[in-house]
């Protein structure tokens, strides 16, 4: 167990205390916990590069930490009427879409390198400005096309991230099945 998986568990375990400050619409104590977990995101990540503590099972829990929380928060934010459905909508099913796909392949035993795309790490971190201003809105008075705009931007790469993730999916997919004797796969 290496510190940054060490601070990826405690993001997983900062998630439930997010949720039931949200269903107690205690806005600014879940700013402060959304926070306290964005820091250990970047930290886990810093510690793991400089320190060469990569690990196989970081590969694996960081991105499922990352997604735990930003479902969780957009699926709440969404329920309080403080985000728009649509662009909920497109945040779950992306990453259900990334689920559904990576357990495919392991069910299938097609070898998979788990490794986030830049297109995947901007959407990451779009999702996570939207859910920190949405949180801190009370404290902070964004302008109303600020936000629109935010939500536009972290929508569409969103989108494009899902799509390019599709795309990746299908050519691992392609690349591991067996071609038969007659040209066919």
């Amino acid at each position: 167990m290496t510190i940054p998986n060490i601070l990826t568990l405690l993001r997983m375990l900062l998630t439930p205390l997010l949720v039931w400050l949200l269903l107690k619409e205690k806005l600014t104590a879940a700013l402060a916990v959304f926070f306290l977990a964005g820091i250990t995101d970047g930290l886990d990540g810093f510690i793991a590069r400089v320190f060469h503590q990569k690990s196989r099972l970081g590969a694996y829990l960081d991105p499922l930490a990352d997604k735990i929380l930003l479902v969780s928060s957009f699926i709440l934010l969404g329920h309080m009427n403080l985000l728009p459905d649509a662009l909920v909508v497109v945040a779950v099913s992306r990453d259900v879409l990334i689920l559904t796909g990576v357990m495919t392949l392991t069910f299938f035993q097609v070898p998979l390198e788990i490794r986030p795309s830049v297109l995947s790490k901007l959407t990451t971190l779009a999702q996570i400005v939207t859910v920190l201003v949405t949180l801190s809105h009370p404290l902070a008075s964004w302008a109303s096309w600020f936000r629109k705009s935010l939500y536009v931007l972290t929508g569409l790469l969103t989108v494009a991230s899902g799509l390019h993730y599709t795309i990746l999916g299908f050519r691992i997919w392609e690349r591991s099945r067996p071609v038969g004797t007659d040209g066919s796969s």
